[in-house]
């Protein structure tokens, strides 16, 4: 199989190639490193590649399809995991943890890792340890973050889906920025286990990025469900995801949110992508209005609560690597924003702490009720096109942990709330700027547990407005068009 042809097919299909005997995973495994080698000097999305050891179970629903994980959030026994950081250079894990093994038994072949930006602390992936991940429709600009690199593998053809974790939008910017499609699973779906019950409090998700909606529904279909001793776990579906995706969504009550609760306004482009949206789900029969959404919260009360949950989590990671690898917590080892939030997590007191935490369920509570009354919620993505490499970095070192926070906030005001109720939430890749070619994001958020909703309805748009014959400046492939 040559390059030009692997980059046509997605998961499912290679996987189905696989087990009709038409292609084998060493084939798979060779065609997909020859792509990281053309591509990934222009965009730094990987950090790492390793001849796969695997050999999948030809039954396998992805049997020998190509992958990679994010480093960070997946262990994969005697493989590094240096969550972006210089703080953790030279991590190997001793053993897969539980979501590796799902990946496993789906029949993935992880061949390597891609980049994250340190601690996954921001949602641009511009790392000092490794350097920037690029975008491939624009090299100066930014992948977003924290699952850049996986992003950007997978929108340049690397792989067709990857590894990814979102705790403040960190799946749904990636792929917004990549023009690809980003679930945000129920807090739940995907067990944390062993070494964690929950990550950032609740707020934080394993998922992936893909080029299909159809990868997406396969692969979560693979890993959802508990592990023995997770305290809490979503109901399981009732079918499928893979089923929900063929399936008609009915008609929805949709609800229309075109500036966020804070932060930056919605640019021109941005809006007009809403807009086409809009009438795109008119047109398919869904009851579409402009609604208010109440977050229950004022919204710099919102991100004082949230500074303080994710520095505090923050330091205590930090205390931990710092004393597991005996190095010095400081400007040699940290980033200057990610050295801001260690020292503004310490200063939080136990009640403050408490205090922020009743933010989860105060949102959880108001978001709750406004599904009551609407199906979906729309919004963009992000209010504005993807951001030049850099953008964040801007005076970052007279920041301290909140002025951060507020930062990232600022620029993502659609994607947080889902992290905090713990809802489900989708980007999807219906548009594209005319002006500079870039992908636009559509954000779909549904009721907690209700993933399959969202499919349903990702593969009706996907079905109206086919976004897979569009591809990037930096692809594995020929290009078709944009």
């Amino acid at each position: 199989m040559r390059v030009d042809e692997y980059v046509n097919f997605d998961a499912v299909e290679l996987g189905a190639m696989v087990a009709k005997g038409e292609v084998t995973p060493a084939d798979l495994q060779a065609v997909a490193s020859q792509a990281a080698q053309m591509v990934n000097p222009q965009i730094n999305a990987i950090v790492e590649t390793w001849p796969a050891d695997d050999e999948p179970e030809r039954d396998a629903p992805l049997a020998g399809v190509p992958f990679l994980i994010k480093d960070i959030g997946v262990a994969m026994a005697g493989r590094r995991m240096e969550l972006g950081s210089r703080l953790a250079a030279g991590n190997v894990s001793h053993a897969d943890s539980a979501l590796m093994r799902r990946f496993r038994r789906a029949g993935l072949v992880t061949m390597g890792r891609t980049a994250t930006s340190e601690m996954a602390y921001s949602i641009t992936t511009e790392p000092v340890l490794y350097g920037p991940t690029r975008n491939p429709w624009n090299p100066e600009r930014s992948a977003g973050g924290s699952s850049g690199g996986s992003a950007a593998a997978v929108a340049a053809g690397v792989v067709p889906l990857a590894h990814g974790t979102d705790a403040a939008g960190s799946l749904r910017v990636p792929a917004a920025y990549n023009g690809l499609f980003g679930m945000k699973p129920t807090r739940g779906r995907v067990s944390m286990a062993p070494d964690f019950d929950e990550l950032f409090n609740g707020l934080a998700a394993h998922g992936s990025v893909s080029r299909t909606v159809r990868d997406s529904a396969a692969l979560f279909d693979q890993i959802l469900g508990p592990e023995p001793g997770d305290p809490y776990f979503a109901q399981q579906p009732s079918r499928p995801y893979a089923e929900e995706i063929t399936r008609d969504p009915g008609v929805l009550r949709i609800g229309v949110l075109t500036q966020g609760w804070g932060g930056r306004r919605t640019t021109a482009p941005v809006s007009d992508a809403l807009s086409r949206t809009v009438r795109l789900l008119e047109s398919l029969g869904h009851r579409v209005e402009e609604t208010p959404v109440d977050l229950g919260i004022d919204w710099e009360e919102y991100v004082l609560a949230n500074a303080r949950i994710f520095t505090v989590n923050l330091a205590t990671s930090i205390d931990q690597l710092a004393g597991a690898f005996n190095r010095p917590i400081d400007a040699s080892t940290l980033e200057p924003v990610t050295l801001a939030g260690y020292h503004y997590g310490q200063r939080v007191s136990g009640a403050e702490f408490a205090t922020a935490l009743t933010v989860r369920n105060r949102v959880a509570r108001s978001l709750g009720q406004y599904f009551d009354g609407h199906d979906i919620l729309l919004s963009p993505t992000l209010p504005e096109l993807p951001v030049p490499l850099g953008t964040f970095a801007e005076d970052a070192e007279t920041l301290d942990g909140l002025g951060w926070i507020r930062r990232v906030f600022d620029r993502s005001p659609f994607t947080m709330p889902s992290n905090t109720a713990g809802t489900p939430a989708m980007s999807v890749p219906l548009e594209t700027d005319a002006g500079t070619g870039l992908p636009i994001g559509m954000q779909f958020t549904t009721g907690y547990g209700l993933e399959d909703r969202l499919y349903r309805l990702a593969g009706q748009l996907e079905r109206a407005n086919p976004w897979a014959g569009r591809t990037p400046v930096v692809w594995a492939g020929s290009h078709p068009g944009r």
